[in-house]
C-alpha cells in the first residue's frame, strides 16, 4: 500500500483501538514499532481516523510509505527542544516576566510581527546583568525525547540543525548538550557587563527559518521532501509547511491548524516513530 497510518499513544494502545483505526483506513496487517506505544498500519490513503480515536491520547498521521526516514532535522528551540521560552525566563530576572511573556504569546500566536516583538522585548531588558543568562540557562530543561530524536537521526546519517528565533547564547549550549550538528539564532548584544537592549540584524524570523531549511537541503544535495521540520509557534509555520515531514509539536492553535502533522500528546520520540523507527533503533 502507498501510505502508512502511524499511531503513537501516550497511555498505551489496546487491540480494540488499533482495530478501529485500521478499519477507518481499510488498512493491512499492523506492524508494531514499540509494544503498546507505536504501531504502523499500511493503508491506501485517508480515512476517518480522528473519529476512531476520539477521546484517546493518541497522536497519528497518514504519510507516504516511501522516503520515511528524513535526512535533515531542522528544529525550533523554545517550547520544542527545551521546555521553556528562554527570553521569557530571562525577563523574570528583570522583573518583567509577565509583560514580556504576554508579548511572546501574541507573537507565537501570529497576532503581531515576530521581528518587531523581538526588538520590543529585548529593549525592555536593557541594563540586565549578563549573569542573568547563566541563571536562565541553569533553569532550562530539555523536552522529553529531544536527545533520543537527535542522536537517532544523526546515527542514521541525518544533518541536524537547531533554528531559533531566540539567541545564539542559548542555542549553542542546547546544540552541544543535545547533539545538533549546527545552530542558527539571533545575536543578543551586551557590553561585557549588561545587556544593551539591542539584537543583531537581520532578525531570524519565520522567513529566515524557511530560507535556512532551503539552504541546508541545497548544501547537502537534498530536497525539502527529505527534511523533517518541527516547531510550536507561528514563526515555525513556513519551514513546517515546506518540509516533507512538518510537525506542529504541542503547538499554538494557529500552528496546529495549519500543519499537516500534529503531535499533541506524546514526546519527541513520536517524530522517530512517524519515520518508521522501532524502539530498538532509538539511540539513548
Amino acid at each position: 500500500m502507498q501510505h502508512v497510518l502511524t499511531l503513537i499513544a501516550r497511555d498505551g494502545l489496546d487491540d480494540a483501538l488499533v482495530r478501529r483505526a485500521r478499519d477507518a483506513v481499510r488498512g493491512g496487517v499492523p506492524d508494531v514499532l514499540a509494544p503498546y506505544v507505536a504501531i504502523d498500519i499500511p493503508c491506501p490513503g485517508e480515512g476517518p481516523v480522528a473519529e476512531a480515536l476520539a477521546g484517546h491520547a493518541v497522536d497519528w498521521a497518514i504519510l507516504p510509505a516511501t522516503n520515511r526516514r528524513k535526512r535533515l532535522l531542522i528544529a525550533d528551540m523554545d517550547s520544542t527542544i527545551v521546555t521553556s521560552e528562554t527570553l521569557d525566563e530571562l525577563a523574570t530576572h528583570a522583573g518583567l516576566g509577565a509583560p514580556v511573556a504576554a508579548i511572546t504569546r501574541r507573537s507565537m500566536a501570529g497576532e503581531i510581527d515576530f521581528a518587531m516583538a523581538l526588538r520590543e522585548r529585548v529593549a525592555m531588558l536593557r541594563g540586565l546583568p549578563i549573569a542573568a543568562l547563566d541563571a536562565t540557562w541553569a533553569r532550562t530543561g530539555l523536552m522529553p525525547g529531544a536527545i533520543e530524536l537527535v542522536r537517532t537521526m544523526r546515527a542514521n546519517g541525518a544533518v541536524t540543525a537547531l533554528v531559533s528565533g531566540g539567541f545564539t547564547w542559548f542555542t549553542g549550549r542546547v546544540a552541544r548538550q543535545v547533539g545538533f550538528t549546527r545552530h542558527h539564532a539571533n545575536i543578543l548584544h551586551d557590553d561585557g557587563a549588561v545587556l544593551t537592549g539591542t539584537v543583531g540584524e537581520p532578525i531570524l524570523d519565520r522567513d529566515a527559518k524557511r530560507t535556512t531549511l532551503l539552504a541546508l537541503v541545497a548544501e547537502h544535495g537534498l530536497t525539502p521532501n527529505d527534511a523533517l521540520a518541527v516547531g510550536d509557534g507561528a514563526n515555525d509555520l513556513a519551514m513546517i509547511q515546506i518540509a516533507g515531514l512538518g510537525v506542529a509539536y504541542h503547538a499554538k492553535p494557529i500552528t496546529a491548524a495549519a500543519a499537516r502533522v500534529r503531535v499533541e500528546h506524546c514526546d519527541l520520540r513520536a517524530l522517530l516513530f512517524l519515520q518508521g523507527y522501532r524502539a530498538a533503533d532509538i539511540v539513548v
